[in-house]
């Protein structure tokens, strides 16, 4: 994948340079070095995150952990919340640009389905820092932060129901709820950084095709006939 994570941040130039004369010991920065320092405060701001908690970290430990001073990070980032906002909305707006740029010309549903789960995928396994703080810290936002994450967050929701609803159409996943669907798909990609174990574990790859056979088809083998096992509970007056 490109190296694209602070896009959104470019429009900021003029804040990005004069924040970067204080930050870097050279002179005028170029926008690569600009980029790369930015992309190493929010990685390794990400990872003490990871470690200690949003409420447990502080602006000290990022600093020290950056090797950026203290007075530094903060003539750049407001403090932690802003740290938190740039983290979830750069790592939301990168996955969903990502997503974009694969789906691009392609129309078969189920191959959209697979794009969406390899895209997934392969960026959190390669940042499962920034997915342990998306998972974690998500009601750590305030407002006005909260409200822009979230906006993202709805566009990438929205392309996984459009997604889902051509799945629908093909007759590939009949008579499932589309928010439930949807939705149950994003916890079983969200939470393989919980167990994933590079080297013993699938590739991204291979778990993208684990992950769309069991979203689609489930673990039951070719025309086996399904056990009402709720209702044969019910009957026996268990309703655990």
């Amino acid at each position: 994948m490109p190296n694209t994570l602070l896009t959104p941040l470019a429009s900021r130039t003029t804040f990005v340079e004069r924040t970067f004369e204080t930050l870097m010991a050279s002179s005028t920065p170029t926008p690569r070095d600009s980029e790369a320092k930015l992309q190493h405060i929010l990685r390794t701001a990400s990872q003490v995150f990871a470690q200690h908690g949003f409420e447990g970290a502080s602006m000290r430990d990022i600093s020290r952990a950056t090797g950026v001073s203290l007075a530094g990070l903060y003539y750049y980032f407001e403090g932690k919340q802003h740290l938190l906002y740039l983290i979830q909305s750069t790592t939301f707006t990168f996955v969903l640009e990502g997503l974009r740029s694969r789906l691009h010309g392609v129309h078969e549903p189920a191959e959209r389905l697979r794009l969406l789960v390899l895209n997934h995928i392969e960026y959190f396994l390669s940042h499962p820092n920034e997915m342990k703080v998306l998972s974690h810290e998500e009601d750590a936002l305030g407002d006005p932060y909260r409200d822009k994450v979230q906006a993202i967050k709805r566009r990438y929701y929205g392309m996984a129901r459009e997604i889902f609803g051509s799945i629908a159409t093909e007759g590939l996943a009949p008579g499932i709820h589309p928010r439930v669907a949807v939705l149950s798909l994003f916890g079983m990609m969200n939470w393989t950084y919980k167990w994933h174990k590079p080297g013993i574990d699938p590739d991204a790859a291979e778990l993208t095709a684990a992950i769309v056979g069991l979203f689609l088809h489930g673990v039951m083998p070719a025309g086996a006939e399904p056990k009402p096992v709720f209702a044969e509970r019910i009957t026996a007056g268990d309703t655990r």
